[in-house]
């Protein structure tokens, strides 16, 4: 007997809060037709865990006893994917019921369950709900909602620690994030989702083993961020990240940046960014990964430019190289595709136009398709950088100003503000460089003016 598994306990439909009201009508659809085709049939994992804590679930997954194959057989509108996991997708529109089998544990020596170095790569041998149970991550996400009498089932203690806001591991953590690195965060992101804190068997090995992250999928990794800061708690999501040492395997170059930042000013940047992301997606408000990344990245970008910068390169060769450096070193860890590189490498050239004053150049800059993005950066950098008060307060009146009203006002504009007069010199404190005078061409034949001989 495994020794997670506890004496199973069921909580009778009269002792538990949640209703078929709640779940989706697709979902109970699914259960309900597997139920009376013969086979076992539960809610599983999240949607029964977030029921349980009064939220509202957005995924509804099914656990039964019923292979992907018979479960195609009852569904025409089934399709089954995935090699790592055999899962069966039934699909309503643009909801999708996700069905899994329950999955035993063990080898059985088929070839169905293979690990790599302690990486699980493929896990398909079938068992009971116990087993399933068991072979789940944490004891919040093991808890099973049966259609046939609407109880919840736990075998492994995970309704107590759902009532007492626990994150606990199932098994041994440490042979767990050997088996899938992800699970690390995983446990970060839950832990700021829901307000649980990590057991500490689970939160102590995580700081010792986030270097495992970097033989994760890059791709994998890209996914799981997204779900960390793109989803209402991204802000406590990096939080935890720090707490737990784990900002490091994630986002090492910004982790570095932050680390040699004695002001704490990116930081309050970076924390300012996530915070507006989360307001916006608990409104229903549209948000990209190309601007949080750009925030999430800036630290590293504007160390790097500043290093060219001192080397000697010119602005425009050291902004490209920057953040073409920081994009590829961010790679190993996070494939971020060029959907989402290309217009954050651009958010950061563009904070080096809005020194500009001159006429044709402002107009020109306005009318970038990237400006929105760019000057809402350049406001979120006020919170690292307040010497850019005078950038914001002059393009927020740009946007407002009739084109004639604008252009007349430039015409007494000399051109570009000189480096020195905001007290930052080439760099600002956050990094971001301020526009070097040009020379003016000597005409043809004038002599150089002298200096010192070499």
């Amino acid at each position: 007997m495994d020794p997670s598994l506890q004496a199973p306990r069921i909580i009778p439909r009269e002792q538990h809060c949640i209703s078929r009201k709640q779940i989706s009508p697709n979902a109970l659809r699914v259960l309900y037709r597997l139920n009376e085709a013969g086979f076992q049939a539960y809610l599983v994992g999240g949607a029964v865990r977030d029921l349980l804590l009064g939220g509202a679930p957005k995924d509804f997954d099914v656990a039964t006893d019923a292979t992907p194959e018979q479960v195609k057989q009852l569904f025409r509108n089934c399709r089954l994917i995935g090699r790592r996991f055999r899962l069966a997708h039934i699909v309503y529109g643009p909801e999708i019921i996700e069905v899994a089998t329950f999955r035993a544990n063990i080898d059985d020596g088929s070839g169905a369950r293979e690990l790599d170095n302690g990486r699980l790569v493929r896990d398909n041998v079938y068992g009971t709900i116990e087993d399933d149970a068991v072979r789940r991550d944490f004891t919040a996400n093991a808890l099973y909602y049966a259609i046939a009498d609407f109880s919840v089932r736990d075998f492994v203690g995970g309704y107590g620690d759902v009532q007492e806001r626990v994150l606990r591991l199932i098994g041994d953590p440490e042979s767990r994030y050997l088996e899938d690195p992800v699970r690390m965060l995983r446990a970060i992101r839950l832990s700021a989702k829901l307000g649980f804190r990590i057991d500490q068997g689970a939160a102590e090995p995580i700081a010792r083993l986030g270097g495992l992250l970097e033989k994760a999928s890059s791709a994998r990794l890209f996914d799981e961020s997204l779900k960390l800061f793109l989803s209402g708690h991204g802000e406590n999501g990096f939080v935890e990240l720090e707490r737990h040492g784990l900002l490091s395997a994630l986002l090492p170059e910004t982790a570095a940046a932050l680390a040699a930042d004695g002001s704490g000013l990116c930081r309050r940047m970076i924390i300012r960014a996530l915070a507006a992301t989360d307001l916006r997606v608990r409104a229903d408000k549209p948000v990209t990964p190309a601007y949080l990344f750009a925030a999430l990245l800036w630290p590293a970008y504007a160390a790097e430019l500043q290093q060219l910068l001192a080397e000697g390169h010119e602005l425009a060769v050291a902004e490209q190289r920057a953040a073409d450096r920081v994009t590829l070193h961010q790679a190993d860890r996070i494939a971020l595709p060029r959907r989402f590189s290309v217009p954050m490498q651009e958010i950061w050239w563009l904070q080096s136009r809005f020194v500009t004053r001159q006429r044709k150049r402002v107009f020109r800059l306005l009318a970038h398709p990237r400006f929105r993005a760019a000057f809402d950066f350049l406001e979120l950098r006020l919170y690292g950088t307040p010497e850019v008060e005078a950038d914001v307060e002059f393009w927020r009146q740009a946007q407002v100003q009739s084109p004639e009203l604008l252009a007349e006002s430039l015409e007494s504009k000399t051109g570009p503000r000189e480096p020195g007069e905001d007290g930052e010199g080439e760099g600002g404190r956050d990094g971001a460089p301020r526009k070097r005078r040009r020379r003016r061409r000597r005409p043809q034949g004038e002599a150089a003016p002298a200096g010192p001989a070499e």
